[in-house]
């Protein structure tokens, strides 16, 4: 998502403008990420202060499993800290390094990507390179799978782990207002204005700065600026208005289209599919493809709801989990990101029973036993159609992110 996490608050704000901030040393007598055996033995009897996203109950419930199998397996304690806001952790270990806590900080993991990353790592707030030496990351398979060693266009460096992947993905109902047996979903951000237009009050995106909302921007402006290529490039390399005029445009005739007319907008992604589980919407999206298969199984949705992605591909990324430079407990953080990235963790978190998080492992690295994990799983007609994920539109640069967040707020801020 990745991490979804979701909103730019503040504190990351603050973060990104104090990037001139001189590096201090890591903490010293770190575990080697290469001598696993010793790294399990020092993980044994640790407490790891996982920060991660807290504002789905899906989410929740894997993360209290992973902990239960962490305790099991390895000896390790697991402690979910539920986040509104990625951000907020971010600026939690730049404040113990300017404080000169360098060996004890209170956080051991966070579920992170994106322009916090791209943060974390400018201002020496992170451990590593671990990630590769971590023994299931071979399953990613990265000389054929390079999205998993780069994030919004940043190579990783071994500074995260990927454990997921998230795409925009849209759903209708299909029974409801708009829709029709022969009926096709708008295919385009184009077709999408037409589309509202015709069926005003029957669409909307999360308020930005929200992830899901942000990402929906991103797509917006792939799709209608001239200048796509600017993007994948510094923010202050290009000319922002020009850039993003025809997004501004665009949105300036879709909002009065929008669910209450674009004066208020839902908070996040899962307030999102609460509108659209009342009624009040008839198309919504995701940055889950299976977010609307999990909710058709929990009676959430109805079973007349369908997914599918624009014709020209949808924005899609990794997910990461990272430890900060000044984690005690590095050891139980490594075990943990390798373990979340083991056949049975992914598989787990893939299913539409627990998750439909997607894995970001390469099938054909696996066992036969354990690409059965993944074969005996997720077969609902909510489910997009085979194939339709193939066309993923690569992330911006990350300081386009906060640039648009800002400009958005600027021009739509609403309470």
């Amino acid at each position: 998502m990745t991490e979804p996490y979701r909103r730019r608050s503040l504190a990351t704000a603050g973060l990104l403008a104090m990037l001139s901030l001189p590096a201090f040393a890591a903490a010293p007598a770190a575990p080697d990420p290469d001598d696993w055996r010793a790294v399990l033995k020092r993980a044994e009897g640790q407490t790891v202060y996982w920060n991660a996203w807290g504002g789905d109950s899906r989410v929740n419930r894997y993360v209290d499993w992973v902990a239960g199998q962490m305790q099991a397996r390895f000896g390790v304690n697991v402690e979910h800290v539920k986040l509104e806001d990625t951000g907020s952790a971010v600026a939690r270990v730049l404040a113990e390094k300017q404080a000169g806590n360098d060996e004890d900080g209170s956080i051991d993991a966070i579920w992170l990507n994106g322009e916090n990353f791209a943060a974390m790592r400018e201002s020496g707030l992170l451990f590593g390179p671990f990630a590769e030496s971590l023994p299931h990351f071979a399953l990613t398979n990265p000389a054929d799978n390079p999205e998993v060693a780069t994030d919004f266009t940043l190579p990783v460096d071994g500074f995260e782990s990927p454990w997921g992947r998230a795409q925009i993905t849209f759903y209708y109902d299909s029974d409801a207002p708009g829709f029709s047996a022969d009926q096709a979903p708008p295919g385009s951000m184009h077709e999408l204005l037409g589309w509202a237009r015709e069926n005003p009050g029957r669409f909307t995106y999360p308020r930005i700065p929200d992830f899901t909302g942000s990402t929906f921007l991103k797509q917006a402006l792939i799709e209608l600026t001239d200048s796509a290529e600017a993007l994948y490039a510094p923010v202050t390399e290009s000319d922002f208005d020009s850039v993003t005029a025809p997004l501004w445009d665009y949105l300036d005739a879709l909002h009065p289209t929008l669910w209450r007319e674009g004066r208020s907008f839902p908070a996040s992604g899962p307030r999102l599919r609460t509108l659209m589980s009342d009624g009040e919407l008839s198309l919504a999206f995701s940055f889950y493809p299976t977010d609307a298969a999990v909710a058709v199984k929990e009676y959430q949705l109805p079973p007349s709801v369908r997914s599918y992605v624009f014709d020209g591909g949808t924005l899609g990324n990794v997910h990461f989990v990272a430890i900060p430079y000044n984690a005690p407990h590095k050891a139980g953080a490594m075990a943990l990101a390798n373990f979340l990235l083991s056949p049975d963790a992914q598989a787990r978190k893939q299913s539409l029973d627990v998750w439909g998080d997607r894995t970001v492992l390469d099938l054909t690295r696996l066992s036969e036993d354990d690409r059965a994990l993944f074969r005996t799983q997720n077969d609902s007609p909510a489910l997009p159609p085979p194939g339709a994920l193939a066309n993923t539109l690569a992330e911006p640069h990350p300081s386009w992110t906060g640039a648009l967040q800002d400009a958005w707020l600027k021009r739509y801020g609403v309470n």
